[in-house]
């Protein structure tokens, strides 16, 4: 039987979140809290918030819920979204079900924790599997449903199947020393993990990405023979409409948690009464994560950091000056910053540098 889907997310256009806010001003709705949203309500069986971060003039909507799906079918794809989704995805998208690749990552924005890059590969045989299985965009599981689809769906998968590039925080900061641009480190990790796919599956005549550069000419120049041969399809909300990349973004945030909960257990003996990935904040903005980091730091020294977190977030220069401490207290690689804000990487000067930050963002 396939699983109950309680949650949807849909990145709304301007216009839409227009339609949104005025549905939800004129209907029998509940206000609720919720941290960082410009609208949150609760309505019959389900609780619907639309976060105030935008990216790309787009803002997420979030709704979940026993009845979660009535209102969608019923007042948010007629009144906002214009049109029925839900239940005619092979309708609307025959080619859904084609054989193809598909790569996401997990962990680029959480401070603590490895960087990890899965590549999959369905076709017309395991893609339906996959859906029945409740292989879908990794940010509408929970975290234990990730671990327990996850486990499935590497063993419906197969070795041959996909492939997994992860980088743990010490490989993490030497590398992002050397390229100091996340977008190129992104793109490595990406072609890697792409090439290794097709290693396993040379027949594959397609890899679709989730965009995490403004154009594919960032990742391109990642690829090596094999890659260059086939199509790269690299678009946003690429996980709501390639099941391949919905499953590489659950296998990739398995692997992530997986080494959460090993960080979690690492210092000793886990309380009984506590899960472990409750006891490693994820994200960066949570303030449970300067705590935890500046705890560990004045226990282990300013070195620990190097072994379990992204140095160049502007975190480490909060959880040192807590501790008396800067980057100075850390080897070379932890006196790296991140990039400026948009990505351009400080060695290039004049026009050169400015064609780099038109393509790496």
């Amino acid at each position: 039987m396939p699983e109950t889907r309680t949650t949807f997310t849909y990145e709304l256009d301007a216009e839409q979140q227009e339609k949104l806010l005025a549905m939800l001003a004129i209907g029998n709705y509940r206000p609720r809290t919720v941290p960082y949203s410009i609208a949150a309500v609760e309505g019959d069986g389900f609780n619907c918030t639309l976060y105030q971060k935008e990216k790309h003039s787009r803002r997420k909507c979030c709704i979940q819920g026993g009845k979660a799906r009535d209102f969608v079918e019923f007042f948010l794809e007629p009144n906002v979204l214009g049109g029925a989704f839900i239940g005619y995805e092979d309708v609307l998208d025959p080619s859904r079900n084609a054989a193809h690749g598909g790569s996401d990552e997990s962990g680029k924005g959480d401070y603590f924790g490895p960087l990890v890059v899965a590549c999959c590969y369905t076709d017309e045989t395991i893609s339906q599997q996959m859906r029945e299985m409740g292989v879908r965009d990794c940010k509408q599981m929970s975290d234990a449903q990730v671990l327990a689809v996850g486990a499935k769906l590497r063993r419906l998968l197969g070795p041959e199947r996909y492939a997994v590039v992860k980088i743990g925080p010490a490989a993490y900061n030497r590398l992002y020393a050397k390229i100091r641009n996340i977008n190129r480190l992104l793109a490595w990790a990406h072609g890697t993990c792409i090439e290794e796919l097709l290693e396993k599956q040379p027949s594959c005549p397609k890899v679709v990405v989730d965009q995490f550069a403004p154009t594919e000419a960032v990742i391109r120049r990642s690829l090596k023979e094999r890659g260059k041969k086939i199509v790269v399809d690299q678009h946003h909300r690429a996980e709501s409409d390639s099941i391949a990349v919905a499953a590489a973004s659950v296998v990739a945030r398995e692997m992530f948690l997986k080494a959460i909960a090993d960080m979690a257990v690492e210092d000793g003996p886990v309380p009984v009464d506590k899960v472990p990935l409750d006891m490693v904040p994820r994200g960066s903005s949570d303030p449970r994560v300067r705590e935890l980091a500046v705890e560990m730091v004045r226990r282990h020294g300013a070195t620990w950091l190097m072994n379990h977190c992204k140095a160049h977030f502007q975190t480490t220069d909060k959880v040192l000056a807590e501790c008396g401490l800067s980057r100075a207290d850390l080897p070379p690689e932890g006196q790296v910053t991140s990039a400026v804000a948009n990505g351009g990487f400080k060695g290039f000067k004049g026009r050169d540098r400015n064609k780099k930050e038109k393509e790496d963002g």
